[in-house]
């Protein structure tokens, strides 16, 4: 990934989070998503690049649009780069369909094998921002991970906001959460936004824990190589066929714990996400008479560089007019 494509991507995360704003607060979840993915592979055919979906909308059978292993771009000669790209169309699809906070449009690229190809299946997921690099462990004790966070962030533990998914595979974790004193956000959907924000001073998250989707893993851990965060995570094969699906993937060691270099491995990553809805750290999209405005986050690697970037996006009109905000 020679050019630098970043702009190239964030284009694509808008389009597509103005095409699921147009569908929020609609009740209706897979209207939302089939709208944010023909948004997305829409604006995807005309980045120049040889690109390759390794995590998307599941494999082909399932997903007309934005299937593991399609491949996008515009490949207009032979110097344009070879890109593996990870997409969330909509992080979030019933947060988008009842307008609660935190949906985003999501896609994360890198040079070829820079993306672990996750499974569609559960895993466990740490994620801390750089103050607590090196300080928790995927493995220890609850209490433990919170007392060293909170040391590393020269606070007391009830002052952590822990984010945690609302699901009942989590009482022991939440149970241990609050004995320990920490102070918990349940989350209906969409951990994505919230390991983001956990490696961001000042916007209100401390540590993500519990268990989640592979593939969104592979997005956080994306956008953690960026932010100097850390992940720890692994893959949940509670079933003899997942499993066998797993030694299929060549994964042999399915009790092994993944850091966010090795879930984003790669030297030249790309993280853009856009807000539909109102969030931690970004706004959704607003419309007005004219147009509409986005407020997105741009992350890559090298350069290392932080963008967040409000764009009006104005009507093809020839009246159209430019409000200042």
């Amino acid at each position: 990934m020679e050019h630098d494509l970043s702009l190239e991507f964030l284009r694509v995360v808008e389009r597509a989070a103005i095409a699921a704003a147009r569908t929020m607060g609609y009740g209706d979840r897979h209207k939302a998503d089939d709208a944010a993915v023909a948004a997305m592979r829409e604006e995807l055919a005309d980045v120049p690049i040889r690109g390759r979906i390794v995590i998307g909308e599941g494999e082909r059978d399932e997903a007309p649009m934005l299937f593991i292993g399609e491949e996008v771009g515009r490949a207009t000669d032979r110097n344009v780069p070879e890109v593996d790209i990870a997409v969330d169309p909509l992080e979030g699809t019933n947060l988008c369909a009842t307008g609660s906070p935190n949906a985003l449009t999501i896609v994360a690229a890198s040079e070829r094998g820079g993306l672990l190809h996750a499974p569609d299946i559960y895993m466990e997921k740490l994620a801390v921002g750089p103050s607590c690099r090196g300080a928790v462990e995927l493995d220890a004790p609850v209490a433990d991970n919170l007392r060293a966070i909170a040391r590393r962030l020269e606070r007391d533990i009830e002052d952590l906001v822990v984010v945690v998914l609302d699901r009942p595979r989590h009482e022991k974790l939440i149970g241990g959460i609050r004995a320990a004193g920490a102070r918990i956000r349940l989350i209906s959907d969409g951990d994505v936004a919230p390991a983001i924000a956990a490696a961001v001073l000042g916007a209100g998250v401390h540590v993500v824990m519990g268990i989640g989707a592979a593939p969104e893993g592979v997005l956080a851990a994306a956008a953690l190589r960026c932010l100097n965060g850390e992940m720890q995570a692994r893959l949940v094969a509670d079933k003899p066929e997942l499993e066998e699906r797993l030694a299929g993937m060549g994964i042999t060691d399915p009790k092994r714990i993944y850091t966010e270099h090795e879930l984003a491995p790669g030297k030249h990553i790309v993280f853009a996400c856009t807000g539909v809805t109102n969030g931690d750290l970004l706004r959704g999209v607003r419309f007005f008479g004219e147009g509409a405005r986005t407020h997105s986050l741009l992350l890559t690697l090298e350069p290392h560089r932080v963008r967040f970037v409000d764009s009006v996006h104005l009507e093809r009109q020839t009246d159209v007019k430019v409000r200042f905000f």
